[in-house]
């Protein structure tokens, strides 16, 4: 584990470094749909494509704790940045950090945090995207491996991944939730193919597309751990610890979207008067702050229940549920108090208005965490 010191080093450089380099590349990517290439290459120097991966497979090894600290500086500019190598970190990689056997972790993990293999999360389908259980992309046992067979949706780093984690009902018979696997499948196999990048939103220079497998041949030890059923529920831990990372990147977003509001609302005049002096501005301020502040605390206390063992599944879908809703009413806000200028392409709230809406949406959308949160609830 990091120590605090090495940690709050760690902290300081990327702050430096989001400010320094990042940041001012932001318009560039939202124009190009795009990250620049030197961007990449220092994120990888950085250990940034590892950074919650265990040490011994050549990641950082942060707490779950300092994972959200973290991603809460990323998420001060471009989420499309911290897309780069959330896959890796987050849902593609810990697939294999909790459900991969050691095998499957040496081979695969050293290559996932040097940024050396990019991992996407092949779960979504056309008639599965918030409800997984009802997936019909099919492995089916043949010989010494499997045959795989589907359509995956809006796969993030699909057209960049080397290696996709493909979910797929192993046993058609078994009921909804069960008889799923997750596979290893290389985006170089015959049958595997991409399709053109989607044209979102938001969120430009964070890549998604449709993925098709049709006749997928993979051997036996692509199937992740020793269970051909056991991929639901490898899906539903990875996608906890995803929310956790979500509410944090949620947090980041909404202080800078404040930063700006409070920034516009001191220079700005109208009728003679500074706008942060009208009573009606500095509501929408306080409500944000006050927003932004219960947010943050609320991923750090998921997050530490989380590590701690006594909460690995409310906590994290209350976390992401909150803090993705009050992200989305402080962009709103900021846009009202930029007023006109707020609504023009090239100012940074309008971007951050139109990238936060997908927050809602994946790793699980508000609904399916409410449903979490009661079920769990009502155990």
């Amino acid at each position: 584990m990091v120590s605090e010191t090495e940690f709050n080093e760690l902290i300081e450089l990327l702050r430096d470094f989001i400010r320094r380099e990042v940041m001012p590349a932001e318009a560039g990517i939202d124009e190009s749909d795009e990250i620049p290439a030197r961007l990449i290459a220092q994120a990888k120097e950085m250990g940034l494509y590892g950074y919650a991966l265990p040490s011994e497979y050549g990641g950082l090894g942060l707490s779950v704790r300092q994972q959200v600290l973290l991603t809460i500086e990323l998420g001060y500019t471009s989420p499309a940045f911290r897309s780069l190598f959330g896959t890796n970190n987050g849902i593609a990689g810990q697939v294999l950090v909790m459900g991969g056997t050691d095998s499957q972790r040496k081979q695969w993990l050293p290559r996932l945090a040097s940024g050396e293999v990019v991992a996407s999360f092949a779960l979504t389908e056309p008639d599965a995207g918030s409800d997984p259980s009802s997936l019909v992309t099919s492995a089916v046992a043949d010989g010494d491996g499997w045959v795989i067979d589907g359509l995956k949706r809006y796969i993030t780093n699909a057209p960049a991944a080397d290696a996709f984690m493909v979910f797929a009902r192993t046993d058609p018979e078994a009921p909804r939730g069960r008889g799923i696997g997750v596979f290893i499948v290389p985006s170089s196999l015959p049958g595997v193919s991409v399709a053109a990048r989607d044209h979102k939103m938001g969120q430009a220079g964070a890549w998604t597309a449709d993925v098709s497998f049709s006749g997928v041949r993979v051997p036996r030890e692509a199937l992740v751990g020793e269970a051909a059923a056991a991929g639901y529920r490898t899906a539903m831990k990875s996608l906890a610890h995803g929310r956790l990372v979500i509410a944090g990147m949620c947090v980041g977003v909404a202080q800078r979207l404040i930063d700006e509001s409070v920034s516009y609302a001191r220079e700005r005049t109208q009728g003679g008067h500074v706008i942060g002096e009208y009573q009606l501005v500095q509501a929408m301020l306080a409500d944000s702050q006050t927003e932004y502040l219960a947010a943050c605390s609320l991923v750090l206390d998921a997050a530490d229940r989380y590590e701690a063992g006594t909460d690995q599944r409310l906590a994290p879908s209350a976390a992401k549920y909150f803090a993705s809703e009050a992200v989305g009413r402080i962009a709103d806000r900021a846009v009202q108090i930029h007023g006109g200028s707020g609504y023009i392409r090239g100012i940074p709230v309008e971007r951050l208005y139109r990238d936060v809406r997908l927050f809602r949406i994946y790793e699980g959308t508000s609904q399916i965490q409410q449903l979490v949160i009661a079920r769990e609830m009502l155990k």
